[in-house]
């Protein structure tokens, strides 16, 4: 691919992702609006839809803890990976 082919594809890429976030926040926007409508509610109905908004328990390891009360522990378990990150700049 020639540095010109390469330079319209990164901004192609780059037009591309604008729209994406632009499509989130205001999909984001949406989700606020039915969220307000919706109150304390857990669930709505709107015509064909149904929609629910509940709340859900997780339980996460807090690893930073973990690495101050039991540096040994910590360290035994954790497993380090490489990755490749893309960023265009």
């Amino acid at each position: 691919m020639s540095i010109n082919e390469l330079e319209a594809k990164v901004r192609e890429l780059r037009e591309l992702q604008t729209l994406i976030e632009e499509a989130q926040e205001e999909a984001e926007a949406i989700k606020d609006a039915i969220k307000a409508a919706m109150g304390d509610a857990e669930e709505l109905r709107a015509g064909e839809y149904k929609v629910t908004w509940k709340a859900v328990k997780s339980s996460r390891l807090d690893a930073a803890a973990l690495k101050k009360a039991l540096p040994e522990v910590a360290e035994r378990f954790t497993r380090i990976t490489t990755t490749r990150r893309f960023c265009v700049a």
